[in-house]
């Protein structure tokens, strides 16, 4: 007796062209399309959110340059200051306390200064 895999078939499907959603011209609506469509959606969708990575670096980066430049030293030389007295905050956390906490950053700025 044959067996038939309509439910399943129909469900997987179902599940790729939920996908497709909102794709344009017939990548949304033709199997062969939307399968191609989806893979390469789904494969942008990975590498973006490796990029998203490198992004966010790079504006923590020019947060922390442009506060502290305000306070008459350079990035590279705040950074390597932060190195020799032995303060071990990453960038996400130092561009937070330049934006939400400014004491607590000039302060950094100062034992910078002072190294």
């Amino acid at each position: 007796m044959r067996v038939k895999s309509v439910v399943y078939t129909r469900q997987k499907k179902k599940k790729i062209f939920r996908f497709a959603k909102g794709s344009y011209a017939a990548k949304k609506n033709r199997w062969r399309m939307v399968i191609q469509q989806v893979e390469k959606s789904l494969s942008y969708a990975y590498t973006g959110r490796k990029d998203n990575k490198a992004n966010f670096r790079t504006l923590w980066i020019v947060r922390l340059n442009a506060a502290v430049r305000e306070e008459g030293i350079s990035y590279n030389r705040f950074i390597a200051g932060l190195r020799k007295a032995n303060i071990l905050i990453d960038r996400k956390m130092l561009a937070e306390m330049a934006v939400n906490d400014n004491p607590a950053f000039k302060q950094l700025i100062e034992i910078v200064k002072a190294v």
